[in-house]
């Protein structure tokens, strides 16, 4: 397996030599091929792969599963990998999102504050930052054709059984750790949430065959 976990911050390539893939469930591990025989389709046929995952406020599930998608496809050496977000409605990136990725070694600046702020989020001192902001799903800043809608919430999910411009749609949908905001558990929780994305998208991007 051809990795290039030397491309990432040293915290990150640590904590991805510590994703176990067999902690996934067979029955997960079904919800999640579609993804990965996707970008294989893409990758075998020398194409774009373009990735848009997409949540009803575009504020926690769909940003951790955009930015471990990103950094898995630089992990893999999988290059012509674009991974977006997007919502049905736009809100905000929750801190406690960015501030989950900031304890993982993710470089996390903030470009602009206001309602909506928008982050710089970078996992490699030489890779483009993945630029975090809510966004519906169909922002100019993401894709119109070509790419694969991955649903990571139910709401959204059944709220939209049509994305215009997507060639595959997938669901793959997360517990939303906002249930515990403002708890005890918050940091804890948010953690488990990115720790399981981030294993999914180490499983989906480990059997690319390049």
């Amino acid at each position: 397996m051809n990795t290039q976990e030397n491309l990432l911050f040293d915290n990150i390539s640590v904590f991805i030599s510590k994703l176990d893939s067999d902690t996934i469930s067979q029955e997960r591990k079904e919800v999640l091929q579609p993804l990965a025989d996707f970008i294989q389709s893409k990758v075998s046929a020398a194409q774009p792969v373009r990735i848009n995952f997409i949540c009803t406020h575009n504020s926690r599930r769909s940003h951790l599963s955009q930015v471990w998608a990103q950094t898995m496809a630089t992990y893999f050496n999988i290059n012509k990998v674009s991974c977006y977000s997007g919502g049905t409605e736009a809100t905000a990136l929750f801190p406690m999102v960015a501030k989950t990725l900031e304890n993982t070694g993710f470089a996390v600046k903030t470009i602009s504050e206001g309602d909506n702020p928008i982050y710089s989020i970078k996992y490699g001192a030489s890779e483009s930052p993945v630029i975090g902001f809510s966004k519906k799903l169909d922002d100019d800043f993401n894709p119109k054709s070509n790419f694969a809608a991955i649903m990571t919430c139910s709401q959204a999910d059944g709220g939209c059984p049509f994305i215009a411009g997507a060639e595959k749609r997938i669901p793959i949908t997360f517990e939303d750790p906002k249930v515990f905001d403002n708890t005890p558990q918050q940091t804890e929780k948010y953690a488990e949430r990115s720790l399981q994305i981030a294993t999914e998208m180490f499983f989906i991007f480990s059997q690319i065959n390049k």
